[in-house]
Parts: C-alpha cells; structure tokens; sequence
C-alpha cells in the first residue's frame, strides 16, 4: 500500500487499522526519498536513526499522538543533535550538533520520525532554492523549474509526496512562497509562538518556524506540537497555546477578507490575476465577504526589511569565523587571515 500523497489524518487511520506500521512507513519515506533524488529535496538522509525510532513506535496506548510514528523532514537549519546541519553551506558541511533544536525536539517528542534534513537556499537567503552549497532543488511539478525558497527542499519534499509534512522557517516569505510555488499549504505563526532556540539564525528579530503539508488540517497537528513556550528562548511567546485544530472545519460563511488597497493588482502576470480572481471566487462560494482595507506604510516595508535583515545576518554569520566550529582554511598567516579566508573559502 503506497503512503505516497496520503494526509497526516489518513496515514493515522492506516496505522490504527493496522493496515501499515511505523517502520514501513518511514521506510517507505525513505524510499521515496531516494527514488527522487533528481529533486534533490535532501541534504541528509537519517535512515538508521529513523529506523530505530519507527520500530520503537507502539501505536496501542490508548488516544496516541497524531504524530506517532508519521514520518516528517527538517529544515536543514534546525539543529538535530548527532544528524548533519548544514544551512546549506560549505562553511557548516560537516557539522554535527550535540543539541537539538526545541522545535524539532516538540516535534519528536510527539511520536514523529525525522527521516532527513531538506535543502535549502543558503543560510535561508533566497526565494528559489538556487543558492545551496548542495546545489538547486527542482519543483516536483516540472523539472528545471524553481520550488520557491529558502524553505524550498521542505516543500518539494512534501509536494512530491516524500514526507506528509515538513519544517520551514520564514523571514520574508520563506515558507508561504514555496508553499505557493509547489501548491501545497504553508503557515508563517506570530513571531515567538515557536521557539527559535537551536534554529540556525538569518534575522533574529523576523525569524519564524512554521509547517509545510498538504493541508490546513495538517499544518495546525504540526503547530500543536511545535508551539508554546521555551525559557531558553528571550523572545519565546508566553502564553497558552489554543488547540489549532478545534474550528478546523468550521464554516468560512460570513468571514471577511481584506483585499489591500494599494497593491495594484494590474502590475501580476496576467496568469497570476486569473488565478488571483479565481481563489477570490472560490472564497466568494463558500460565503466569505472581501473587503478592501488600507495599509498606507505599506510601502516602507521592502526598504525597512532591507535594512533590518542584512544588518541582522552580518551579526549572525559573524560567529563563523574558522576559529570555533565550521570550516577552517589552512595555510594562514595569522587570525585576520584566518578569518578573511575561512569565510571567503565557505561562504557562497
């Protein structure tokens, strides 16, 4: 029985009837992995690990977690203690780090099985997956086309039908664009619902893990697990986490959704405005309402943005510098030269 394209919701009833285990499914994830390579979705493949962990998985406690024994891939910039984490780099190709990071953690703690870390545009700068040390990731849907990015691998990998769901992080856009490029569901949270504690940083203070899957229903079992609050993170949100699925399927009839009045529509490709026109309608029959709303700074938010995020990757990625972790370039004069070369060496 192939999982391939089946929901988090689904893969449940398989394994509840006993129609798949655990260790079949994250097998079959792997294998599928494996069979598209060609996407090049996957820095690093976690098949032992995940093995152990899938044969451990015992689905006969009573009201298990909807995660248990669901395979799931990881951003490759979440730290996952003892499996590669590279952001994509050459400067972090060989590091292994002792912790794991808190999102990935929750996650895992719930049952789920971590069967690889996706690629991604580099240290999470770029919006088409074309940047990675490891090379370009293609859209499941035609190959030679870009999956959107920085979370790219994450959405190709779930697009294709790999993995049900995935980790992202988004800082301008990184989840929701993929997500969009590779017609599957993705959900930038308010900033600090998920804790950034182990995330490798782009920019601290626009930084955001969320989920990629097939679904909205399966993006809120993943939120329900990743978020609440951690003491190791400073800008962790402290306050309840409400449970994400409980109006999953409520009616959208008499909800209202606000069209901005200065984005000129008119300046989209015109296949993109059909598009556009065509999700409105969409909406329009399952009884929301579409008003216009106006955000006059709108404006200054591209400029504002590039000011913010190239001043908060200069600080971050200034702790790669060859002397503590990280590639480190030979034959150096002294520790200027050391860190001039080990980053003109690792850096792409």
């Amino acid at each position: 029985m192939s999982i391939q394209f089946k929901s988090i919701t689904e893969l449940n009833e398989l394994l509840d009837n006993k129609s798949i285990s655990a260790s079949e499914l994250t097998q079959e994830s792997i294998q599928l992995a494996k069979k598209y390579s060609e996407l090049n979705c996957f820095v690093t493949l976690n098949e032992e690990n995940s093995a152990k962990k899938s044969a451990s998985i015992n689905r006969n406690q009573k009201n298990p977690s909807l995660l248990s024994g669901i395979p799931l891939a990881q951003k490759d910039l979440f730290c996952t203690e003892g499996l590669r984490t590279t952001c994509s780099s050459k400067i972090l190709s060989n590091f292994i780090p002792p912790y794991t990071a808190t999102a990935v953690e929750k996650l895992e703690d719930a049952g789920s099985i971590t069967i690889g870390k996706t690629n991604m545009d580099e240290f999470a700068m770029g919006s088409s997956n074309e940047t990675s040390f490891f090379g370009s990731v293609h859209n499941p849907w035609k190959k030679g086309f870009v999956p959107g990015g920085s979370s790219g691998g994450s959405a190709a990998a779930v697009a294709a039908g790999i993995v049900p769901a995935a980790t992202g992080t988004d800082t301008g856009g990184s989840i929701r664009q993929p997500a969009a490029h590779c017609g599957i569901t993705g959900l930038k949270p308010t900033y600090g619902r998920i804790s950034r504690w182990g995330m490798i940083a782009f920019a601290s203070s626009l930084d955001q893990a969320g989920p990629l899957a097939r679904n909205a229903e399966d993006c809120a079992i993943l939120l329900n697990s990743m978020s609440g609050y951690d003491s190791k993170d400073t800008t962790s949100l402290n306050s309840d986490v409400p449970n994400f699925l409980e109006n999953i399927n409520q009616s959208i009839k008499g909800k209202k959704i606000g069209i901005i009045k200065e984005f000129d529509l008119s300046d989209l490709d015109t296949g993109v405005q059909k598009c556009f026109e065509e999700s409105k309608n969409a909406y329009e029959n399952l009884g929301a309402e579409f008003i216009e709303v106006s955000l006059p700074n709108i404006s200054a938010s591209v400029p504002t943005y590039y000011s913010i995020a190239p001043a908060e990757c200069s600080s971050n990625l200034s702790r790669f510098d060859g002397v503590r972790f990280g590639h480190r370039a030979e034959s150096t004069c002294d520790l200027n030269d050391l860190y001039i070369k080990s980053r003109s060496e690792g850096f792409g």
